[in-house]
């Protein structure tokens, strides 16, 4: 067992589900069951991924790495091949039960994995091909989540519209955004990027890892998460992903009724306005030239509007406290490992700074969930980072 964790490298697994959970934000998704399939392929093709990289470079591990499972004898590379196949096999077929554009996306993930760790890995392509897998699996969450609200694969079909007069919902924060329309997985995109960036660096460091000796590319990538902090905290979204704007005054006529975007509404007004005074009469707060004072993009009294809650605000409060924090552990976390290499660039020190640039994807993938609107998911993420830091101290993993 002991060499088997070695091999998978288990302390890095909790890595892996802040991707899935980041991109369901970016969609403007409460995480689902497609969100949950999503996670588990992830998981399958990460622990591929390491099996096979240590089948690739079984001959290397036994002149640098002699204690590794496979050099040292405790695991036959066979067994370590025939694990990288069945766990590739299982992440697709988890993709698969997610929808079609799951399982292409994930198609693409195992493949990307496949070419890095038997060719890539020691080219000059290493680092973005690494970069492409996690930003792939960040969309492999979106897709999975997306589809799944869709209906279009096998998870939860999207809610129906409330009835006039129902209550609306509450629950997480989130609950809101699943009500409305699904965002396109390519809203995704952007998060999937600034994940992959932080890949490539700590991929480029980790080339140095067994023989040391860079000082430049400590210095690069430490400057390079540093921008990336700033950029997360620069694009902070202020309305809800997939959450309807609310009509301005061009949109909805003064003292009218008719609003174009509410689903009980006909695509012409009404004839009467029901809001109005009668002919002859007073009522405060009213002014037949100015329009009315209360929220124009309110439901009308009894009805519900997806996406509409009355008694919830645009943006949870402590979004912004949250997504500040978040970065902060993510810098915190990666950023004096990589000084410390770049001031002395011996093994030990640039193996701590991999090790510190693979826990510094989990504040980073809170960061970017909080940033789309979802902190709930930010918080549930952080959560891992006791148990990556505690299982690092036993399990390597770099």
């Amino acid at each position: 067992m002991r060499a088997w964790t070695e091999l998978f490298r288990v302390s890095a697994l909790f890595s892996v589900p802040g991707d899935a959970l980041a991109g369901a934000a970016a969609v403007g998704r409460s995480p689902g069951r497609g969100t949950a399939l999503a996670i588990g392929a992830s998981l399958c093709l990460y622990e591929a991924g390491m099996a096979l990289n240590d089948w690739a470079d079984r001959e290397e591990d036994a002149v640098d790495r002699p204690h590794r499972p496979i050099p040292s004898g405790r695991i036959s590379p066979s067994a370590a091949l025939g694990a990288a196949g069945a766990l590739t096999a299982a992440g697709l077929a988890l993709a698969a039960r997610a929808g079609r554009p799951a399982l292409a996306v994930a198609t693409g993930l195992a493949a990307t994995v496949w070419a890095y760790d038997l060719h890539l890995k020691h080219t000059k392509a290493g680092p973005a091909a690494m970069a492409a897998a996690r930003s792939l699996d960040l969309l492999l969450g979106a897709t999975a989540t997306a589809t799944s609200y869709a209906g279009t694969g096998p998870g939860p079909r999207a809610p129906r519209p409330m009835r006039l007069g129902a209550v609306p919902p509450t629950g997480p924060d989130n609950v809101a955004r699943a009500a409305g329309p699904a965002r396109s997985p390519l809203a995704a995109l952007p998060a999937a990027l600034v994940l992959g960036a932080h890949t490539y660096g700590v991929t480029a460091v980790s080339r140095h890892e067994a023989q040391g000796g860079s000082t430049a590319v400590p210095l690069a990538v430490l400057a390079t998460t540093t921008a990336l902090a700033a950029a997360v905290l620069a694009t902070h979204q202020r309305q809800r992903p997939g959450e309807p704007a609310r009509p301005g005054p061009a949109a909805t006529a003064p003292g009218s009724s008719y609003r174009p975007d509410h689903p009980h509404h006909s695509t012409a007004p009404s004839m009467l306005d029901l809001g109005a005074p009668l002919p002859g009469t007073y009522r405060p707060g009213h002014h037949p030239t100015a329009p009315a004072l209360p929220d124009l993009g309110a439901p009308l009294p009894g009805t519900y509007r997806p996406g509409h809650h009355p008694h919830r605000p645009t943006a949870p409060a402590l979004t912004p406290l949250l997504l500040t924090a978040f970065t902060g552990a993510y810098l915190r976390t990666a950023g004096p490992p990589l000084l410390h290499a770049a001031l002395n660039p011996s093994p030990p020190l640039t193996q701590r700074a991999v090790g510190g640039g693979i826990r510094a994807m989990i504040p980073l993938q809170a960061a970017l969930a909080a940033r789309a609107g979802a902190p709930g998911s930010g918080l549930a993420v952080m959560a891992l980072v006791p148990l990556a830091r505690s299982l690092a101290r036993k399990v390597s993993p770099t």
